[in-house]
């Protein structure tokens, strides 16, 4: 069947599309029917199903034979580890830790905080989690005290599983006094706490409420998978919310299931026994969907990675994992991509590599720009595939459906809607905008399986926060249009629309210009405060490794180009050279803080971010403009 065919039998009897792809799961007792819509604008899919995703993710497969399999590999250049983790090995680890924590009292609908880097223990403790019913809450490891509490107040967990500490390049990050102090913080105090303990650093364990990973297991019996409901939550993933309070995305247990075992045929290509690497983290959307749970439910291998793109100890270590573990599929951010071409303009340390299993590499998390696609294309000769999704979908809202049928690819484009989509473009009084018109995007509910269902205890704000501004509608915060082929273009969060002089301006296409220049590895455009024309384009560039060049020539240029591409119109006339743009860990560039630093406003520091100095680096740079102050 072609997309378009896929697609419109999705479109024409959605209840059947779904029914049919949970045929591909093991239920104790399968759903009676797919959509419950009876309390819409809030639905359910296969509410009345028992299902435990522990049992598809690892015991299915032992039951089928592929106990010999491998499910996890462990590859970590930062301590020098490598080790593969068979289905059968994992089934005897996850059960035994999930026997423990039953042992100290955690059942079925209990919150289970997990605090740990990229260790498979990591996985081994959601899998625990999910083979006993209780809900998990992963928190990005060496996460700050206070963020850490604030979660710990809103999940109300029974438990806490955490690391001893993390492992970054060139340092150590101590998780334990993090730990400590946010229960110290924290109204709600977790019974107990479980500490993996990394011989880098041993932590120092509170007696009576701290246990060691290995300790806590030893002699207990072994936990079997507990059913629970398809509408059961299988756990809850904090992001960010705008007023400081995180909004806590739920995901119901039978809808991930279904949803993530059909994307990886439909749309990663990927079957049982291959192998298929996100390289992200467990504390974000992309570790739980596809580092975690997507490739395990399929049957196949998933990759562990602790490292970094760069500096671990070059920037060809993403081609030693494809090539060392016959990886088809690649999954990351175009910033780990961006920090390759950086590094390693001509693609030099590729050529080391073989990489004949290599198909498709996929890139999510923030716009592709096409430089960088363009550059992947060349030095792999494989299709580079962007796709567009969020923490609240959980899977690819628009994407190249590889297993399906692969699309011609559109640069600057994560190509077309995916079965359980309606993608809309709307105008602000929410009418369909035309072929080629910008506005905001939006999906005709109700919204696929495996996406959220609302937030965890905050319905009214999952109502509030997706459901108002456009009845009928989830308002997805990303502005862009579709062509004539139904192709969509993401061109900015709808914040990063910038107003100059009436004109409404995408930041992104911006950004797509500079990037064109040969000497700039990375840049971000941002709409400063401006008494004339409300606000103007202030442009931040990153240069390549190697570049000989006078910063205010190449600025000149980049002038002249959005000049050239974009028209006068875009008035933009700043462009200042920065070493680095400040970035989340997981690679989104932090546009709105820079922003407030530009006008002159109070900001807090992110929670999410790499490395908060950066702020200070932006601030000079500004300074040199003039910023704040000038307007």
């Amino acid at each position: 069947m072609t997309y378009a065919e896929v697609y419109n039998s999705w479109k024409s009897d959605p209840e059947a599309f779904w029914m049919k792809a949970a045929e591909n799961i093991s239920w104790y007792k399968p759903p009676s029917k797919a959509l419950f819509d009876e309390k819409a604008p809030v639905y359910e899919w296969f509410a009345d199903a028992q299902v435990n995703t522990c049992y598809n993710a690892v015991d299915r497969h032992v039951e089928a034979g592929h106990g010999n399999r491998t499910a996890i590999i462990y590859d970590s250049p930062v301590t020098d580890t490598k080790h593969k983790i068979s289905y059968a090995e994992l089934q005897t680890r996850v059960a035994s830790l999930a026997g423990a924590l039953r042992a100290k009292g955690v059942e079925k609908g209990d919150r289970v905080i997990i605090y740990m880097p990229m260790v498979p223990e990591a996985i081994e403790a959601m899998l625990a989690c999910g083979r006993l019913g209780a809900i998990h809450s992963v928190v990005f490891g060496g996460f700050a005290a206070n963020e850490l509490a604030v979660r710990i107040d809103d999940a109300k967990p029974k438990a806490i599983i955490a690391a001893s500490c993390g492992i970054e390049p060139n340092r150590v990050i101590h998780y334990k006094p993090l730990l400590d102090e946010a229960i110290e913080l924290a109204t709600h105090k977790p019974d107990f706490c479980v500490i993996f303990q990394r011989e880098q650093e041993v932590a120092e364990l509170i007696e009576g409420r701290d246990y060691s990973w290995h300790g806590f297991q030893y002699g207990v019996e072994p936990a079997e998978c507990v059913p629970v409901a398809g509408n059961h939550p299988s756990y809850i993933l904090y992001t960010s919310g705008t007023t400081g309070q995180p909004k806590g995305v739920i995901r119901h247990t039978a809808g991930q299931l279904v949803a993530l075992d059909w994307t990886m045929k439909a749309i990663y290509n990927i079957d049982a026994g291959d192998v298929f690497w996100a390289a992200s983290d467990v504390g974000w959307v992309v570790g739980h969907s596809y580092i975690a749970y997507g490739q395990l439910i399929h049957g196949a291998t998933t990759i562990v990675f602790e490292g970094k793109p760069v500096g671990t100890p070059d920037a060809g270590t993403f081609w030693r994992i494809i090539s060392e573990y016959g990886v088809k599929a690649l999954f990351t951010a175009p910033t780990a991509f961006r920090a390759i071409k950086r590094e390693d303009p001509d693609g030099e340390l590729l050529k080391k590599y073989d990489l004949s299993k290599f198909e498709t590499l996929f890139l999510a998390g923030e716009r592709a720009d096409p430089d960088t696609i363009t550059w992947a294309q060349d030095q792999l000769g494989k299709p580079v595939i962007d796709h567009w999704w969020q923490t609240e979908t959980g899977w690819a809202i628009a994407a190249n459906p590889m297993g399906i049928e692969p699309l011609p690819v559109k640069l600057g484009s994560p190509s077309v809607a995916m079965p359980g989509y309606d993608v809309q473009i709307l105008d602000e009084a929410g009418n369909e905008m035309p072929a080629g018109e910008m506005g905001a995007i939006a999906i005709k509910l109700p919204l696929p399986p495996g996406t959220l269902p609302t937030l965890w205890n905050a319905e009214e704000r999952f109502i509030s926060a997706y459901l108002e501004t456009f009845p009928g509608y989830y308002e997805t915060g990303d502005a862009g249009y579709k062509d004539g082929d139904g192709y969509l273009y993401i061109m900015a969060r709808t914040d990063d629309v910038i107003n100059v002089a009436g004109h409404r301006l995408s930041t992104g296409a911006m950004e797509e210009v500079l990037a064109s220049h040969p000497d700039v590895a990375e840049c971000a455009v941002i709409g400063v405060t401006d008494k004339l024309k409300g606000q103007l384009p202030l442009g931040f560039l990153c240069l390549n490794a190697g570049c000989e060049r006078g910063h205010a020539d190449i600025a000149k240029d980049v002038v002249k180009l959005v000049r050239e591409k974009i028209g006068p119109v875009a008035a933009f006339k700043l462009a200042v050279v920065v070493d680095r743009l400040p970035k989340t860990r997981s690679g989104k560039i932090l546009r709105a803080t820079m922003v407030k630093i530009a006008d002159g406003q109070d900001f807090k520091v992110p929670a999410t971010i790499d490395d908060p100095a950066i702020l200070d680096e932006i601030r000079d740079a500004l300074g040199t403009l003039g910023y704040p102050g000038q307007s």
